[in-house]
């Protein structure tokens, strides 16, 4: 390819960012600047000599501006090939001036869905004359250069200076690259709207949309947010991207505060604490401990330093090396005990005063402020990648409350076995299948995760329930008078009877087994009192 040296821009920009200076630094270079609307008039207020594009069309921005750039004489001046004769000769026969720069960023439709705007505001900031300028300069990078991004504007004054005015190949291929990911990006955001969002704001209502929640394409738009040090093991490379459209904050939008950078494991755990934190929202405060995705220790208080003692108490051992996050503001001194074991990262919606300064201590100890919790209830998609293609279910965001339960035992539950039953059910479902949790006094006593059966589930809890009674030296494990929570139904009695056990005296399941009767008659026996929820929360 060969060098073209710029001598005409066209600038059209939303976001203003660096114009005036690029602006400058182009017209000092001798480069004659085309631009339209509040660009061109951002540029004359720079002091700039600017062109309109209305000037080089011979047609008036028409339609609210919808019309002004889709015209042969400004797409002809990108997209001619100068090396071409007859595309040289169709130039001089139309008076189509060539153009050697395009600087433009689109209208900022993420911005305008992401704030909740009006449908017919939304609909007008899908931007078509930008991306169509955008596609014609990076189909012609052989001779035109294409900028979509405010921070390449100084490396492209750096090229301009290093190849007398013009650009190189390889900056060229780049920018087109990045352009073509932009309005690739760009499309996918108003697809996912009017394939999910739009829902909610289209005049027809949802009925107008498709009755299936998954369309036949799957719009996905996320920007690379970081890369990562390495993934789940040093041998995989691994980086963050974030939804170029979203209401949501989580662990991806959170502040870091201090610390080493985050791993690819640091923000998956993180993600499963804040999660599950975020069932406690507005209420007690609660401190959640996570390790390996899974919750070794969740407690509620009158106080958050009561929490966390709740929470580590149920399984220390694990806790070491683990993420904490909390419901509320954390103080200094829930950070002081934090801060008194290993701990890997430290997740609040706020993080006082005093709490920074006592984590300043632990240089490496990363601390996130995340704002507002997630909504446990929100709706959305899970996603997971398997080979040759993927997986996508709308999010695990079921609950159950005191009037979804279903006594099936001879014995009624107690106000406080209901109570425990509730909090052991909604620690279950952050925990991966097969789930076993039991659960005393607002603290979770035991938890089983991930067995190949429900049974080990059972007995692997009440091991760590007997291991920190030995631990704290209680006179019996916190399982004993405790509810359990099963994330699906018991197949058979066995694991009901080892939870009967270790001292369990309520449980709650999703019933629905063809030996439901089976398992009920064993509670029986027990003198258990037993609760159907009709929902299972399997996680893999």
């Amino acid at each position: 390819m060969a060098q073209t040296v710029i001598k005409r821009a066209l600038l059209s920009v939303s976001d203003k960012s660096g114009l005036a200076d690029l602006g400058k630094a182009l017209a000092a270079r001798g480069v004659e600047l085309i631009s339209t609307g509040g660009t061109a008039r951002a540029l004359r207020d720079a002091g700039l000599e600017v062109r309109d594009v209305s000037d080089l069309t011979g047609f008036p921005e028409m339609m609210d501006g919808r019309v002004k750039t889709l015209h042969p004489t400004v797409h002809g001046g990108l997209l001619a090939l100068r090396d071409n004769d007859e595309h040289v000769a169709a130039m001089k026969e139309h008076d189509i001036g060539a153009i050697d720069l395009v600087v433009v960023n689109l209208y900022p439709f993420e911005a305008t869905v992401a704030k909740g705007a009006e449908r017919a505001e939304i609909i007008e900031n899908i931007d078509i004359g930008g991306p169509s300028m955008v596609r014609s300069a990076a189909k012609n990078h052989g001779f035109v250069t294409i900028m979509t991004d405010a921070a390449d504007y100084a490396e492209l004054l750096q090229e301009l200076d290093a190849h007398d005015g013009a650009t190189s190949d390889a900056f060229r291929i780049r920018m087109a690259g990045k352009a073509y990911a932009r309005t690739a990006a760009y499309d996918s955001a108003i697809a996912s709207w009017f394939a999910f969002g739009d829902a909610f704001t289209n005049p027809l209502g949802a009925d107008a949309l498709k009755a299936t929640p998954f369309p036949d394409t799957m719009p996905m738009a996320f920007k690379r947010e970081d890369e990562l040090r390495y993934g789940e093991n040093p041998h995989q490379s691994a980086a963050i991207y974030v939804p170029q459209v979203t209401g949501t904050r989580g662990v991806a939008q959170a502040a870091q505060l201090q610390g080493k950078a985050l791993s690819y494991n640091n923000l998956n755990d993180a993600d499963a604490a804040l999660e599950l934190v975020a069932e406690f929202a507005g209420g007690e405060p609660a401190v959640v401990i996570v390790k390996h995705a899974n919750p070794c220790g969740v407690a509620q208080g009158v106080s958050l330093i009561e929490a966390w003692n709740g929470a580590l108490q149920c399984d220390s051992v694990s806790a070491f090396g683990g993420i904490v996050a909390v419901n509320t503001e954390l103080d200094g001194a829930t950070a002081e005990a934090i801060a008194s074991i290993f701990t890997e990262v430290v997740i609040a919606p706020k993080v006082s005063a005093e709490a920074r300064a006592v984590f300043a201590k632990k240089k490496n100890l990363r601390i996130l402020e995340c704002g507002t919790l997630p909504d446990p209830r929100r709706d959305g998609f899970a996603m997971k990648t398997i080979a040759g293609g993927m997986l996508i279910q709308s999010r695990d965001n079921g609950a159950v409350s005191m009037d979804d339960l279903k006594v099936v035992t001879k014995r009624e539950p107690t106000a406080q076995e209901l109570k425990d039953c509730l909090f052991a059910w909604t620690v279950a479902r952050h925990v991966k299948s097969n789930a076993i949790v039991y659960a005393k006094d607002g603290a979770t006593a035991g938890i089983g995760a991930g067995q190949m059966n429900r049974r080990d589930s059972a007995r692997i809890a009440a091991i760590k329930a007997k291991e920190a009674a030995e631990t704290y030296d209680w006179p019996s494990a916190r399982t004993v008078g405790s509810a359990v929570a099963s994330d699906a139904f018991f197949p058979f009695a066995d694991g009901l009877i080892s939870a009967a056990e270790a001292g369990a005296t309520a449980v709650i399941q999703p019933g629905g087994s063809i030996r439901d009767d089976e398992v009920i008659a064993a509670a029986d026996e027990a003198g258990l009192a037993m609760v159907f929820t009709g929902m299972r929360h399997f996680r893999h």
